[in-house]
């Protein structure tokens, strides 16, 4: 029944609504499909689905195509480049519609249904209180021609109905969760044209991907229950059943699913926190699916590893530790230009002209984020606050220390091999003793950065303020944190 793809010939699709922007859920979505088709050498479509014109503002389109790209991902047809099966947003192709709605009437496969929305609502809330599961009952199915006349010339626009067969079991192969079978008496008759002449979701997506030929749909499993209808109007038409596999959800802390109109962080929150694009790729291609390399991946090793029977059929829960896991390796991947790059919109003129590379060799290891680079910067190069935990560090400390540690240092003209050896002969302190105390008065905290690393950053000048400033337990310029 389904046209199973091959290496060969393999298309999937990521077919959103724009109506806001992208949620991780969806994200995840899109990525699956993509390493789909990029680690089969296939072809992978983005379609826009833009029926509810009012949720559709152009805006989000706009966020959706940058968040995509952004995230790494691209497409070989779509409705920014074009292709040969467009156009690619669905309410440029409603004429294409027409002509199906109009063979499934004459085969009597599709009739028009009168029925408001109150009718429908009195219908399902009997079956509800019979214990029954809502369907419709088929009222409209056997209205003659005049019936249908006079319901019209009332000013009554009707929607268009599916007809399925009252009896059977329709089984639908799925990649995830293996064959499952649906009744299709329990289905009931479905709207696939709505009153206002727009497309139904079961009909228009089903429509579009037998005619832009994709033979591969990976969607969440909400859609299972779309499934069965899909696939009947499908095979009523005569068009190509795709392979159907429904990923498990994302779930949040809450236990709930992800999703776009309930808070979930969307792509374009976490991208404007500083997260990578790298790091959200390789969280999110191992939420639900397996990997056998368990460390740090590109793109195309992310897309060669990928597999359809890795894919889990347990819900996965977001974990912001696992996605920050995933940055700090994602950060330690990139040369020294490249983390440059990504701080420089936050720390341009407060790293001083000529230190940007030391810099970053210096922090990169203990950076997540640009804020936290932000706040090295300020270490570095600005007036450091003081960490309660550093203050303890201090105040244990002798003012004959910080005297000794200030005349080593400028006789190793701020050299901190020799200083810290000169310092340990001079004062007697030596491990934990001599650099704990050293840290906390230069940095502000007592974990961090090599001091090596960061002392010529500092520089000699600022280094003697902050250890005579240390001498005072505490005074300014060095503040307490609240």
């Amino acid at each position: 029944m389904a046209q199973y793809y091959t290496t060969m010939n393999l298309k999937s699709r990521f077919a959103p609504s724009p109506t806001g922007y992208l949620h991780l859920g969806n994200a995840r979505t899109a990525l699956f499909a993509w390493l789909a088709a990029r680690g089969a050498g296939g072809t992978f479509t983005l379609r826009l689905e833009d029926t509810d014109q009012q949720r559709s503002p152009e805006i989000y389109e706009r966020a959706l195509l940058e968040d995509l790209r952004w995230f790494g991902i691209d497409w070989d047809e779509g409705p920014d480049r074009g292709g040969d099966h467009g156009p690619y947003r669905q309410m440029e192709r409603l004429r294409l519609y027409d002509a199906y709605y109009a063979q499934l009437q004459a085969a009597g496969q599709a009739y028009p249904c009168y029925c408001s929305a109150d009718d429908l609502a009195a219908e399902r809330a009997v079956l509800r209180s019979a214990g029954k599961a809502p369907r419709y009952g088929g009222r409209c199915r056997h209205l003659d021609a005049a019936a249908r006349a006079e319901r019209e010339a009332a000013g009554l626009l009707p929607t268009l109905r599916f007809r399925v067969p009252d009896q059977g079991t329709l089984t639908v192969p799925d990649l995830v969760w293996g064959e499952r079978h649906y009744a299709l008496a329990d289905l009931g008759d479905f709207v696939i044209r709505r009153s206002d002449g727009s497309p139904a979701f079961f009909f228009a997506n089903a429509v579009d991907d037998a005619l832009m030929e994709v033979n591969l749909v990976l969607r969440g499993e909400d859609h299972l229950t779309n499934t069965p209808r899909q696939v009947l109007i499908l095979q009523a038409l005569g068009l190509p059943v795709p392979a159907y596999g429904h990923l498990p959800l994302l779930l949040g802390a809450d236990g709930q699913p992800l999703s776009k109109r309930y808070g979930a962080a969307s792509l374009r929150d976490l991208r404007k926190d500083g997260y990578l694009a790298a790091a959200l790729r390789n969280y999110l291609a191992r939420l639900g699916h397996h990997y056998s390399a368990t460390g740090f991946l590109d793109s195309r090793a992310l897309a060669q590893g990928f597999a359809l029977n890795q894919i889990s059929r347990a819900p996965s829960h977001f974990d912001m530790a696992q996605l920050q896991h995933w940055q700090h390796e994602a950060v330690q991947s990139l040369d020294e230009a490249a983390v440059w790059n990504w701080l420089a919109p936050l720390l341009r003129g407060k790293v001083p002209m000529g230190l940007e590379m030391p810099f970053v060799a210096a922090v990169r290891a203990n950076i997540l984020l640009p804020g936290d680079a932000l706040d090295w910067a300020e270490r570095c190069f600005g007036v450091p606050a003081l960490a309660d935990d550093a203050v303890e560090a201090i105040i244990g400390v002798s003012p004959e220390f910080w005297s000794v540690a200030q005349a080593t240092l400028q006789a190793s003209g701020g050299e901190y091999r020799s200083w810290t050896k000169a310092l340990q002969q001079a004062s007697g302190h030596r491990g934990k003793a001599l650099f704990m105390p050293l840290r906390a008065a230069l940095t502000g905290l007592t974990h961090g950065p090599e001091l090596a690393a960061l002392l010529p950053l500092i520089g000699e000048e600022r280094a003697l303020a902050r250890l005579h400033a240390a001498a005072q337990r505490p005074s300014t310029p060095i503040e307490t944190t609240p």
